[in-house]
């Protein structure tokens, strides 16, 4: 079971955390947009297509024409958070906290009233509709409570499914190991680069590091391929190395669109990486 315990800090901090998240994140604008609001602000003759429900009948019964009220709104920044589910995520402790992550940015956005979504990806994607509240967060928890880890991480296709259904400009959260194609993750990074795009790279301290103490058996989770190594300092800083180039890539292609990447891992309490994150943007947009 995904702990949410932490919600409770998210609230202790709630005043910090929102301040922040309002100004980086919620995008809030006044417009005039057809559709039911608080209040009409103008009418237009009704045309093929409008809602039957908007129609304003006392206009009619003193006009014999039908018109058709417009609203002002508020159109906010809507949440879209992509949870990597593939197999390379069940190493430990990794997936738990990545949903942890997910379902943080969830209960923040939930906070201010706004519509967010939770979709969890690997081979396929699994996309949900975005609301607002505390039930569809409830129903959220559940799901990502039955998530299955399994196939491999197949981002690009995943990733351009998804932009698919993103009709205005969004909030995007992927949350991944983005241990996958270098060039795939480009890709998907600029399909959804037109949002404002935050990418989470979620690692065990074991990959960071590779410490495995000398002679080990390594399993790929994705595959079950298996190896048996020895890790000296030097197949250690090899794989840094290409660790890091790997990161580096990712980054960089992050800079060309003006996306944010972080790396944190799963020793890192998890308010401090939601904080951090949240901290960041706010430090961009001024």
């Amino acid at each position: 079971m995904i702990d949410t315990s932490f919600f409770k800090e998210l609230d202790r901090f709630s005043f910090m955390v929102r301040k922040r998240v309002s100004t980086a994140y919620s995008g809030s604008r006044r417009s005039i947009l057809k559709g039911r609001g608080m209040e009409p602000v103008s009418y237009r003759e009704y045309t093929q297509g409008d809602d039957f429900k908007t129609i304003d009948w006392k206009v009619y019964g003193r006009t014999e024409k039908l018109y058709v009220k417009e609203f002002e709104e508020e159109k906010s920044l809507t949440t879209h958070i992509l949870l990597d589910t593939s197999k390379s995520m069940d190493f430990r402790n990794k997936f738990e906290y990545s949903a942890m992550l997910a379902l943080g940015f969830a209960y923040l956005v939930t906070k201010d009233n706004e519509k967010f979504a939770v979709a969890t990806f690997g081979e396929d994607i699994n996309i949900t509709k975005p609301k607002r509240g505390r039930r569809f967060l409830s129903l959220t928890i559940d799901l990502l409570n039955s998530a299955q880890l399994n196939g491999k991480t197949n981002f690009d296709y995943c990733m351009e499914k998804y932009a698919s259904v993103i009709r205005s400009r969004s909030l995007v959260f992927i949350i991944s190991d983005f241990m996958a194609d270098v060039d795939t993750i480009r890709n998907s990074v600029f399909r959804l680069g037109d949002n404002e795009l935050v990418l989470i790279q979620v690692l065990d301290p074991l990959e960071k590091s590779l410490d495995l103490g000398g002679e080990a058996k390594l399993i790929d989770l994705e595959t079950d391929a298996k190896m048996d190594i020895y890790t000296s300092p030097r197949l250690r800083e090899q794989y840094l190395q290409k660790l890091n180039d790997h990161i580096a890539k990712i980054k960089e292609t992050c800079m060309t669109v003006g996306a944010d990447f972080h790396t944190v891992t799963t020793d890192k309490p998890v308010f401090d990486a939601i904080f951090e994150v949240v901290s960041t943007r706010e430090g961009t947009t001024k």
